[in-house]
């Protein structure tokens, strides 16, 4: 059974864990619009400038992970309390999740400011351009479960995971390493290989969120199969 909802209660009653959640719903909206704006940049050539200045919005996702920590640490510090220290894993897992996805929006940004075309994925590889749809739900989708705590939402979401992003973003990779596609130069697999890497990595921490909203603390970032 999925202790999540009765943390919310706990973390909204207390003011430092109120703030450390509020904070962390922040930086979820922060990583979401920061990982959507570089796909859509990476599609039209941005000039430098503007893909740099995206690329700082990581930095405030960093500030978002140091100030939710602080806040953490001293809640502790001050209270010491058993229950909270399962509360207090749960949210570091959470945000620890949102900081990497920041990380892999920003490896997009870099993969666009040096790849020579721009990255479209529906003329470069049909199976990528799934792949990123599918990411792209997802995290709609992960915002609003986590918003709502809605477990069906969330649980809907871990069916067909592996099929639709790992498994997709693997076939890839190999066959491209297999020499199974061919392309027109070695920049375009390269970008390809690497933007269906961040894109699986993306994925992967998505699910590791959503599994804070239906797993025990001990399977967090697993898929349990019932």
């Amino acid at each position: 059974m999925s202790i999540f909802t009765d943390l919310l209660s706990v973390w909204r009653k207390e003011d430092l864990l109120s703030q450390a959640w509020d904070e962390s719903l922040q930086m979820l909206d922060l990583s979401h619009n920061m990982f959507n704006k570089a796909v859509k940049k990476s599609k039209k050539q941005e000039n430098l400038s503007v893909l740099k200045q995206l690329k700082n919005r990581d930095k405030e996702i960093n500030s978002f992970h140091r100030e939710v920590r602080r806040k953490i640490i001293t809640h502790y510090s001050l209270e010491q309390s058993t229950h909270d220290i399962t509360s207090l894993m749960v949210l570091v897992n959470m945000i620890v999740d949102i900081e990497r996805i920041g990380d892999y929006s920003k490896n997009i940004l870099d993969l666009a400011m040096n790849y020579p075309d721009a990255l479209n994925t529906k003329h470069l590889h049909k199976d990528l351009y799934d792949i990123e749809k599918a990411v792209k739900e997802r995290f709609d989708n992960t915002v609003d479960a986590v918003k709502t705590q809605d477990i069906k939402i969330a649980r809907d979401l871990l069916k067909g995971y592996k099929e639709h992003i790992t498994g997709a973003s693997d076939r890839i990779v190999n066959n491209i390493i297999a020499g199974n596609i061919k392309f027109g130069t070695g920049s375009e697999a390269a970008a390809i290989a690497l933007y269906a890497r961040y894109l699986k990595r993306i994925g992967s921490h998505l699910k590791n969120i959503t599994t804070t909203i239906v797993n025990p603390i001990d399977t967090i970032g697993y898929t349990v199969k019932k």
